[in-house]
């Protein structure tokens, strides 16, 4: 299984690159989406790898960022999205804005990705939402060492605290999203609205 692979980049297409290292030429899945931050024609670039083995096939799918990968990865665990449809999601959402879309519920978010239906994304939702509540996608850190960010604002799991959840997916600390949340919850507000409010508390 390979993990990234550095090297010369020598063709971009739409839809992969070809890498150069030590000779060997590497053809890699790689949407212009992707491929566009990686480098220019001629440098050295590295790519983070998912190697995809089928009967009649094996391909490699590249990625900017090992946090790309990451969410990918967590994709594929969803039943019916397989590595093309995950890649694809990857190509048309940063990592946290799709954490963002999942943790709040947001179907309209993920059926804006070319490639995904109202279903696929519901699932993508009803799979991720309790898997991205341990991980910390902008750090790439566990968050099991952590207190509970229910616990920071004084809620039992519910909107409160999946907001919370989805503030620190984003890379914001717990104390703040806690504070945050905190200061913007009121009874009956779902947890799309909580997050909207306290995004924008942070942002003053």
């Amino acid at each position: 299984m390979y993990a990234y692979i550095k090297g010369i980049l020598v063709r971009r297409d739409d839809d992969n690159i070809i890498i150069e290292n030590n000779g060997i030429g590497y053809l890699v899945m790689c949407p212009f989406a992707i491929s566009s931050k990686m480098g220019q024609i001629g440098e050295e670039i590295t790519v983070y790898l998912y190697q995809s083995v089928r009967e009649d096939d094996i391909s490699l799918f590249g990625f900017a960022t090992p946090e790309e990968k990451d969410m990918f990865l967590l994709l594929i665990t969803v039943s019916g999205i397989g590595p093309k449809v995950a890649h694809s999601i990857c190509s048309q959402m940063e990592p946290d804005r799709l954490a963002l879309a999942v943790m709040g519920g947001d179907v309209k978010a993920l059926t804006g990705v070319k490639g995904l239906g109202k279903k696929g994304a519901e699932r993508i939702i009803l799979e991720l939402k309790d898997k991205l509540k341990g991980v910390d996608i902008s750090s790439n850190e566990s968050l099991g060492a952590r207190l509970p960010a229910q616990q920071a604002v004084g809620y039992e799991g519910g909107t409160a605290g999946d907001a919370v959840e989805a503030l620190i997916v984003l890379g914001y600390k717990q104390a703040d999203a806690a504070a945050a949340v905190s200061s913007c919850y009121e009874e009956g507000i779902n947890v799309q609205e909580l997050i909207r409010r306290a995004l924008r508390s942070l942002a003053r």
